[in-house]
């Protein structure tokens, strides 16, 4: 028996940037999320806070290209947190979405002493 076509699910690239930039935010060792270029800066001056910011997605057929411009904590070990946030940002946009994740790209942008140290 054959189901009946009822249509096609799309899901939008700021949705993927919202699943990911959360999901960069609640990873252990990271101080927020940095502009990509240069247009991002003023917003960046901005008093609110965009967890899309830092975010850039793209499409490789059916599957996700995701990059992340991200701020760590100095004092954390850089390559455990990168590669914590490529598991965590990989696994919930692949759970939340059903779309395939091709790659998950962390770049450093910079490193911010917490205020208690």
């Amino acid at each position: 028996m054959t189901e009946p076509y009822l249509g096609r699910i799309q899901v939008s690239p700021r949705a993927i940037e919202s699943i990911a930039g959360l999901a960069v935010l609640e990873a252990y060792g990271v101080v927020g999320m940095a502009p990509k270029d240069s247009r991002e800066y003023m917003a960046a001056l901005l008093p609110r806070a965009n967890f899309r910011r830092g975010v850039e997605i793209k499409y490789d057929g059916a599957q996700v290209l995701i990059d992340l411009y991200v701020i760590i904590e100095y004092g954390t070990r850089i390559s455990q947190v990168a590669i914590g946030i490529k598991n965590r940002v990989k696994y919930l946009v692949e759970r939340d979405t059903g779309l395939t994740v091709a790659q998950v790209n962390v770049h450093v942008q910079g490193l911010r002493v917490s205020p208690d140290a």
